[in-house]
């Protein structure tokens, strides 16, 4: 039963402190939501209210707005408005998606502004079984018939235990004005359709229906945290190296259960069930991507690095201007590396000499790229950049830090840190030397 003490008590549970913290409320003027903001009101907490008026049910969405402002008015709440207007384009289609993204980037940047800690919605019991429902018939799996949580991303719900009968009887008692969506009872979303037909039957099965699922959501919750720990055990147990970048086992992956893949993978984009088996069965230096992640298999290692400018693509490779011909005249002809902040990887000492009349200006450092080839120091002939790395057995991720020391022609006068291109080098002919090293 929902009461002001009820209510406290349950954000108690959420917050430490309650009354320490900023909150945004999101009112829309339904009764849940009006509900929510007189409870906060009744509890002394200080917080701000935000509205969306979609312009989408004519007279009937002014009204909304007027009856929230109003609220806020009287009580001296700070009350902010989203008004849609004609510049933000309704899709035809995806209604519920559109306006969805619309509230919550417009809730984001009143909280930025306000700097307010915590978003607050009126979800209530009744929102929690349509989730379920929904999910259930998605095959979303445990985390999806968990359904909203009370409290996730600093967004709080504090309702979610008590029924919309509960919302209802006490808006009554207490008078508290509220609108009613006339379009819920329209069953063109499959959210209306489950709430209008499927729940109304569920309802009639069992008198005690709703309480009996609070406490199996309950219970699905704490099962759900439980996983979550085992699962963060196991990644922690098979994690192999994690300073920049997290490298896991792929054997030890490789032994654990379709569904231990799935969520530990998931953590970095990987959701795809069916793509996951190609990632353990890929060949060595293969490569996949996730909108915030690239994973490279490294023999027995799946290495997850986190997507920069500079390694999202090849295009997007990151290029370093070293020296121009102008800056000859101006006597550079020496450059220590160590001295570039950007390529702090080249963690090895060299020291080469050029011949400055061999060389085409500008040069530059670059990633390696597909046929580069170079005629090795130390060794006679040609060789792909490529097999130099095979035949100096570097691993896939020592091939990601890398440097090509390249010219103005976009040949490889060098593989930092490893060897210089003979042809470019100081020879008893050379009079004018540009000398590059890195020392550490």
């Amino acid at each position: 039963m929902l009461n002001r003490s009820a209510f406290k008590s349950q954000l108690d549970r959420l917050v430490h402190f309650p009354e320490n913290q900023s909150y945004l409320l999101a009112v829309s003027g339904g009764a849940d939501s009006m509900v929510l903001a007189y409870c906060f009101k009744e509890a002394g907490i200080k917080f701000q209210v935000a509205h969306i008026n979609y312009k989408l049910r004519g007279e009937d969405s002014e009204l909304d707005q007027k009856t929230v402002e109003d609220f806020c008015k009287k009580h001296d709440i700070q009350f902010h408005l989203y008004s849609v207007s004609e510049k933000d384009r309704k899709p035809e289609h995806s209604i519920q998606l559109w306006a969805r993204e619309l509230r919550y980037d417009f809730f984001k940047q009143v909280q930025k502004n306000e700097n307010l800690e915590f978003l607050v919605t009126a979800h209530h019991l009744n929102d929690q079984l349509e989730t379920f429902i929904i999910n259930l018939s998605k095959a979303a799996g445990i985390n999806g018939l968990s359904g909203i949580p009370a409290n996730s991303n600093r967004i709080l719900r504090p309702l979610l235990p008590f029924s919309k009968e509960d919302v209802y009887a006490f808006a009554k008692e207490n008078g508290i004005e509220y609108r009613e969506d006339l379009s819920n009872r329209k069953n063109d979303y499959l959210r209306n359709k489950i709430r209008n037909k499927v729940v109304p039957k569920l309802l009639e099965t069992n008198d005690h229906f709703l309480e009996n699922f609070r406490k199996s959501s309950s219970y699905l919750n704490q099962t759900k945290d439980f996983v979550q720990q085992q699962i963060r055990e196991i990644e922690k147990r098979i994690t192999v190296f994690n300073p920049s970048h997290k490298i896991l086992s792929k054997d030890q992956l490789s032994r654990e259960s379709d569904f231990v893949k799935f969520e530990i993978l998931k953590k970095y984009g990987f959701d795809q069930e069916k793509e996951i088996p190609k990632i353990f069965n890929a060949e060595n230096g293969s490569l996949f991507f996730s909108k915030d992640y690239r994973l490279t298999v490294n023999y027995d290692e799946l290495v997850l690095n986190k997507k920069t400018d500079h390694n999202v693509s090849k295009e997007e490779e990151e290029e370093i201007i070293l020296i121009k011909e102008s800056d000859l005249s101006q006597n550079q002809t020496a450059l220590n590396l160590e001295n570039i902040m950007a390529i702090e990887e080249i963690n090895k000492s060299f020291e080469w000499d050029f011949d400055i009349r061999k060389l085409r200006f500008p040069l530059r450092l670059r990633r390696p790229e597909e046929g580069d080839e170079f005629y090795p120091s130390g060794f006679s002939g040609k060789k792909k950049v490529s097999k130099f790395f095979r035949d100096e057995k570097l691993s896939i991720l020592a091939r990601q830090k890398i440097w090509i020391l390249a010219d103005g022609e976009n040949s490889v006068l060098g593989v930092i840190p490893f060897r210089q291109d003979r042809r470019y080098s100081r020879d008893e002919n050379t009079e004018d030397i540009l000398k590059i090293f890195n020392k550490k």
